[in-house]
């Protein structure tokens, strides 16, 4: 006798069928949760503030700031004129302060992306390390004023419309450009934008703090 020739069930080609897109999309949820998650986590390490503080509450975190420091905090987030004078005096009267300078522009994409390490950092090392901005090659004002009140920070810039003093202070006429001088006045400069808050506070710990 020649066997039959057996044919699947269509009920169970249905339920097969089924089974198989609840399967998929399941896989397709669990792939998109593990998306979701690794997104969450590289924002979690981001620098920029998880909550942005207001000057008022930086200036709160710094209250026992010896007399020179408390000086700068008392004028977070301003941008402060007198040019190559002003900046001087400023740097005489912190003489023996480690000091940490970092030259910025509005226009400028990468000092936008390192702000959230010098807020964190700054507040961070802020009793110990005297930090201060340059405002170099806005032309006007009202530019950089915006700026800083979307990326406040805990200590005053310097308008420098002209670039010069951002040059003088930096040897550079990129931007931006951080300057360390530690307490003995010694001077390291590095190019370019931080890429963490993690990398900024291990190089002044290095270079301004001598540790």
């Amino acid at each position: 006798m020649r066997d039959r020739q057996a044919f699947p069930n269509p009920r169970c080609l249905l339920k097969a069928r089924r089974l198989a897109t609840i399967a998929g999309a399941l896989a397709l949820v669990a792939l998109l949760a593990v998306g979701l998650i690794q997104l969450a986590t590289r924002s979690q390490g981001s620098d920029a503030p998880k909550v942005r503080l207001t000057v008022a509450q930086m200036q709160a975190q710094l209250t026992t700031s010896p007399a020179p420091l408390a000086a700068l905090h008392a004028q977070a987030s301003e941008l402060l004129g007198g040019g190559r004078r002003a900046l001087h005096a400023r740097l005489t009267a912190l003489r023996g302060w480690p000091i940490v300078i970092n030259k910025w522009a509005s226009w400028c994409e990468p000092c936008k992306a390192e702000f959230g390490a010098f807020q964190r950092v700054s507040l961070n090392l802020g009793r110990r390390v005297a930090f201060l901005g340059i405002d170099s090659g806005d032309s006007a004002r009202g530019e950089p004023l915006n700026f800083l009140r979307s990326f406040p920070l805990s200590y005053p810039s310097y308008y420098d419309a002209s670039g010069q003093l951002g040059v003088e202070a930096t040897d550079s006429r990129n931007t931006p450009v951080t300057v360390f001088y530690n307490r003995a006045g010694e001077k390291y400069t590095r190019q370019g934008a931080y890429p963490s808050a993690a990398k900024l506070e291990y190089d002044v710990e290095h270079y301004a703090l001598g540790a």
